[in-house]
């Protein structure tokens, strides 16, 4: 590997830990305003986080 595939793939996955933190913090502020719609929201960001988390998987492979 090289010097630029290595900062790469390290840059992508502090960006998708950025992200998935994000979405939870964003998630308990909208679960904290309306309790009464905490499985979908929880859904949701589970379904985005997973995203995330299969993106940065494959910047690292990629590389």
């Amino acid at each position: 590997m090289t010097i630029p595939t290595i900062v790469g793939a390290g840059l992508a996955v502090i960006g998708a830990g950025i992200g998935i933190g994000m979405i939870g913090g964003k998630a308990m502020e909208a679960i904290a305003r309306q309790p009464e719609a905490y499985g979908k929201i929880q859904t949701a960001m589970l379904i985005a986080a997973a995203l995330i988390e299969g993106i940065g998987f494959a910047a690292i492979f990629a590389g």
